[in-house]
């Protein structure tokens, strides 16, 4: 049974934060905007943007999501305008955990830790392939995620 938005709900902020802002953030967001966009308006940053990963993109066009022309920002660009998230969550790893940013504010507050497909090594193929894990693992957890939040969001 497919959950269908209550009528005249607003769609939840989401921000998904990495370090970087160029792969797994990028990733979460448009797998979340893909499977329960009607529930949720889902936006990332980083604490130290950088360039978007070109395998990240590679990976989401296998799947048939394109963020080519995403640009990556600052979390401190995000909450500049005033903008309120129902949710903020950090993608990074563990190892990079105490660099992720935490902020301040009335929101849920989630951490899933991914590796950071920058930190991969081998040839392209063998990155590549890393950097499809990635993608599937925060695939499974998006939709994890959004079963629980679209079904609580369509019964309240």
């Amino acid at each position: 049974m497919a959950l269908v938005p209550i009528a005249g709900s607003m769609r939840r902020k989401v921000l998904l934060i990495c370090v970087h802002n160029n792969a797994r953030s990028q990733m979460a967001a448009a797998l979340l905007s893909k499977r329960c966009g009607d529930f949720l308006e889902a936006d990332s940053a980083g604490l130290e943007p950088g360039k978007l990963n070109p395998l990240a993109v590679q990976v989401l066009q296998e799947i048939g999501i394109d963020i080519s022309q995403n640009k990556t920002q600052a979390v401190f660009d995000v909450f500049k305008p005033g903008k309120l998230f129902a949710y903020v969550t950090t993608v990074c790893d563990e190892s990079n955990a105490a660099e992720c940013p935490v902020f301040p504010g009335v929101t849920t507050r989630l951490h899933w830790s991914f590796p950071d497909p920058s930190k991969l090594t081998g040839s392209r193929e063998e990155r590549l392939n890393g950097v499809r894990r990635i993608r599937d693992k925060i695939g499974e957890r998006i939709k994890m995620w959004c079963g629980e939040v679209c079904r609580s969001e369509s019964v309240s």
